[in-house]
This record gives C-alpha cells, sequence and structure tokens, in this order.
C-alpha cells in the first residue's frame, strides 16, 4: 500500500506516517523543512523537500515517491498555519501565510491527489481539518474561517470524487498535544480543553480512515461542546468566543 502524507514531517502526520511505516508500507512524508524529522526515520519512509502552496512542488514529490508506476493508494493533507486574531491583531504575513496554506494548499493536496487516483478509479483522500470550523459565526477568528471551507469544499470533493471510486474523509479534530501546539502556547496547555495526547489522536484518526468516514469530530466532549455552542444566538456566541480568546492569551 503507498501512502503519501503532505506535513508529513512533524506533529500529527509523522505520527501517522510511523504507524503507516510499522504496518510495512510503502510510506512518502513531504514538508518544507526536513530537518523536523527527528531520530532514524524508518527505511521504508522516504521523505521530500516541497511546499503545498506551490503544486508544482508538491506534484514533483508524489510524483517521485510513486516513480510514475505505482498506485496512490491513501493520500492525507496535515498541513497547517495558525494565527489567532480575535482577542488581538496580526501580520499581514500570518494572515497571508494562513489563507495559502489552510485554503490553497489544501486545494492543491485534493488536486495532486484527484489526478493520481482518476486513473485507478480508487484511492482515499483524507484532510486533517479543525473542530473550530464547525462553528459558523460573524466574528469568527480568520483561522477558524479557513478550517471552516475546508469542511465545505471536502465535502464538495466527497460528492464529486465518490462516481470515481475515491474516498474522501475529513478529521476535525479538537487540541491534540503536539511539540506545535506547545510551540504555540509557551509550553503550557493547560487552557486547552479536553486535550488529546497524540497517540491517541493517531488511533482515532487511523480508524476513521480504515473504516472510511466522511467526517469525523474528536474528542466527543469537545464535540458535544461545539454542537452546543452552535445552537447559541450570534450576539452570545460572538461575546462567548471573544472572552475566550481574551482568556487564553492572558499569561
Amino acid at each position: 500500500m503507498n501512502v503519501f502524507i503532505a506535513g508529513g514531517t512533524s506533529g500529527i502526520g509523522y505520527s501517522l506516517a510511523l504507524h503507516y511505516c510499522a504496518k510495512g508500507y510503502h510510506v512518502g512524508v513531504c514538508g518544507r523543512d526536513l530537518h523536523k524529522i527527528s531520530g532514524n526515520k524508518p527505511s521504508n519512509l522516504l521523505a521530500y523537500q516541497a511546499d503545498v502552496c506551490e503544486i508544482s512542488s508538491l506534484t514533483l514529490a508524489v510524483q517521485s515517491f510513486l516513480n510514475e508506476q505505482e498506485n496512490l493508494d491513501l493520500f492525507i493533507n496535515c498541513t497547517g498555519s495558525y494565527a489567532e486574531d480575535v482577542a488581538g491583531n496580526i501580520s499581514y504575513e500570518e494572515a497571508a501565510q494562513m489563507l495559502k496554506t489552510n485554503i490553497l494548499g489544501a486545494t492543491n493536496c485534493f488536486e495532486v491527489a484527484r489526478t493520481a487516483m482518476l486513473h485507478q478509479k480508487s484511492g482515499h483522500i483524507v484532510v486533517i481539518a479543525s473542530v473550530s470550523g464547525i462553528l459558523d459565526y460573524k466574528n469568527s477568528s480568520l483561522y477558524t474561517k479557513t478550517k471552516r471551507a475546508i469542511l465545505q469544499f471536502s465535502d464538495a470533493y466527497h460528492r464529486a470524487l465518490k462516481p470515481f471510486g475515491i474516498s474522501v474523509t475529513t478529521i476535525a479534530p479538537g487540541y491534540v498535544d503536539t511539540l506545535k501546539l506547545r510551540a504555540l502556547n509557551n509550553n503550557d496547555l493547560s487552557k486547552k480543553p479536553f486535550l488529546v495526547p497524540l497517540d491517541v489522536a493517531t488511533k482515532k484518526i487511523v480508524e476513521a480512515i480504515d473504516a472510511k468516514k466522511k467526517l469525523v469530530i474528536f474528542p466527543l466532549k469537545m464535540k458535544w461542546m461545539m454542537t452546543f455552542l452552535s445552537l447559541l444566538p450570534a450576539p452570545i456566541l460572538n461575546l462567548i468566543m471573544y472572552k475566550k480568546a481574551k482568556w487564553m492569551k492572558q499569561e
């Protein structure tokens, strides 16, 4: 089985790569910085330097992995860019990077995977989104809006590719204990509700992939909370989310 993971050099992506390597699969990962790969990587793991924001770069990485001969069975997009702008300002560079990575990059991943799989009449595309995208309210952060957009066009690709035998699974996790999350929060995750250990998150994602589910939201408590919040009137929801963002930014 051939598995390619964009954003697979660290965090959830690398954890998934190690899981599939342990099963003896042919696994490829790509990222902008290959130095993120820690320790001795498995012999059946191939790493490529690529930027998902550049479709030619991503296409070359996937083609090199497949040697233009083998099928692409599973493509997982674990890329993402984050900056909070609800309780404070973010720079143009941060905003642009989020839009490029979370929207353009995700679209490029779908297109490269779709192109590789169409002739096969089979394949599975997985995108890691965020539970934050479940909420739809006027003053949500740019990050939340990009993740909500991913949920929407993942649903569109699911509908469009199903007749060609290609499955699409969207994963919307809550907070997962990764080095990136710790770096963004000065190693203090005390304000991250329902935090999920990386190994637990990996297991849940793998189970969702194996079952070819359309959409999986976890942990369950976070799913319930988001469902409840989505039922609130927009002014109340805006106030709650603003106060939450302010509280989380306090040292």
